[in-house]
């Protein structure tokens, strides 16, 4: 054999780590055939078996079956083209782990039922298309007869939640409580009535659509009025109601001081209709799925001003 150094089965065990047993299989099936054997009939292998060996326990370890190992042995397929089936494999078994995971993560905190698990199960194995269908769906609803509103298809976009290819596991726990609440018929309703009621409110000449931008200016106004302890009813909310009510005046196209009694009633309702908990919960879950920052709780700035506009209004 020109010199080369041949080993014995147990050779080959103590330096691969391999069984006796399992190289002798390897033998049998040809994935390692021996190089020579004693003229007792004992195999005896060359150094290359000790690189093949640890490639075939390395495959092994990483799910690959006998007879693809054997076919790269053989060099009848790359190794390349092996891996890269298999890392596609896994990528699979990995969102389908992932989803499982947050399934039983969201059952077991939860609590719920055999009925909920089935329901919570199927959500998170919706297809993308069949996602798509239902968050159109949800969508439709909430803004049916508005969908040639200017502003429509932005707001659209910033109420869709479009789950990643690759989802980390909070991302699907946060997708079947969203798909959960996408199917809630009293919320649909009543964001389809916020959004009649804000797109009623638009100024025929107001080219920004619908006026989102009262929560903005509601947080901005009132957030600091909070953090500093000022009471809804106090002198000091003055300046703020009064901030509030001139920017809802620009927004219906009219004068603040045009009719203040109907002004305040009207925004006080709209802000508590805005300060539905469920939409809060939306918006958060919405910023999980979609990657976004996380956004603040709007509650108690609309509790606040709800407050302010309501015991303001004239009595009569």
């Amino acid at each position: 054999m020109n010199g080369e150094t041949l080993y014995s089965i147990g050779d080959l065990a103590r330096r691969t780590g391999l069984t006796v047993k399992a190289i002798r299989f390897y033998a049998d099936t040809g994935i390692v055939p021996p190089t020579d054997r004693t003229p007792a009939g004992y195999r005896q292998y060359g150094a290359d078996a000790v690189a093949r060996l640890e490639l075939v326990r390395t495959l092994r370890e990483l799910g690959i079956d006998l007879a693809t190992i054997r076919k790269v042995m053989d060099r009848e397929v790359s190794l390349k083209d092996v891996a890269a089936t298999h890392a596609e494999a896994l990528d699979v078994q990995i969102r389908v782990l992932r989803q499982r995971r947050a399934v039983l993560t969201a059952v077991a905190r939860r609590g719920s039922t055999p009925r909920e698990t089935d329901l919570m199960h199927k959500l998170a194995r919706l297809s993308e298309a069949e996602r798509h269908g239902l968050i159109d769906d949800f969508l439709g609803s909430v803004f049916d007869g508005l969908r040639d509103h200017p502003a429509f298809a932005a707001v659209a976009r910033s109420l869709t939640p479009e789950l990643p290819g690759d989802p980390e596991p909070e991302q699907i726990e946060a997708w079947v409580e969203l798909a959960e609440l996408l199917q809630d018929h009293d919320f649909r309703t009543t964001l389809h009535g916020m959004a009649q009621d804000l797109a009623a409110d638009r100024a025929p000449d107001d080219a920004a659509g619908l006026p989102r931008i009262l929560a903005d200016a509601v947080r901005v106004q009132v957030a600091p009025a909070l953090e500093a302890g000022v009471e809804p009813d106090s002198p000091a909310a003055e300046p703020i109601v009064a901030a509030l009510a001139a920017h809802y005046a620009r927004i219906l196209g009219c004068s603040a001081s045009h009719d203040p009694r109907t002004l305040y009633r009207r925004l006080a309702a709209r802000l508590e209709q805005m300060n539905d908990p469920r939409r809060d919960h939306y918006l958060s879950l919405l910023a999980v799925v979609n990657g976004w920052p996380a956004p603040g709780s709007l509650a108690p700035v609309l509790t606040w001003s709800t407050a302010a506009f309501r015991t303001r209004v004239p009595q009569r």
